[in-house]
């Protein structure tokens, strides 16, 4: 019978965490079975090579544009800008509170976006303030952007590292940077 030797409850309940870690690796599918691991690598190769290749090329049209750009321009689409970023950052928070109430993982994307896309709106709001209007942005960066966008930061990865936790993938003393994306 196939399930001759298959644990009961009762064993599981007594094997200790790192046996549980050790048993779900064991019985996890084969990620060749999933995703064909010449394809996998491929794909990991041209994604890392982008990545690295973007970054590079970054560092000298910083300093092209730290020269070239003017302390002051008269930007072109200002409130179509503010409102469309603005309607971008609303339809996070609607979709992380949303994807909250119905407790979906998928929350944890959204969380983190909202939280990061505050943070760049504090800064956006601080950096394009004019001479009257500094005080109050640096009021709603201190005290409400900065603040809610670590939050929210925060909460997303706390819900990774709880859900990698309770699924054994992750020892509770181990950094969630330090939990490899897959064998």
């Amino acid at each position: 019978m196939k399930t001759d030797g298959i644990l009961t409850d009762a064993q599981i309940a007594e094997l200790t965490p790192e046996q549980r870690r050790e048993l779900i690796t064991r019985l996890e599918q084969p990620l060749s079975e999933v995703i064909d691991p010449e394809l996998l690598n491929r794909i990991r190769r041209i994604r890392l090579g982008l990545m690295i290749g973007c970054s590079v090329a970054m560092i000298p049209w910083l300093g092209y544009l730290s020269l070239t750009l003017p302390a002051n321009y008269v930007a072109h689409n200002w409130p179509a800008t503010w409102v469309g970023f603005d309607i971008l950052l609303a339809t996070f928070m609607v979709a992380t509170a949303v994807f909250g109430y119905l407790r979906r993982q998928v929350l944890l994307f959204a969380a983190f976006t909202s939280g990061v896309l505050l943070i760049c709106d504090a800064w956006f709001d601080l950096m394009t303030a004019g001479p009257g209007d500094v005080w109050v942005s640096v009021i709603t960066a201190v005290g409400i952007e900065v603040p809610l966008g670590i939050f929210m930061i925060r909460g997303a990865v706390r819900i990774m590292r709880l859900t990698m936790t309770r699924l054994w993938l992750l020892d509770p003393a181990m950094r969630l940077w330090q939990l490899p994306l897959f064998p």
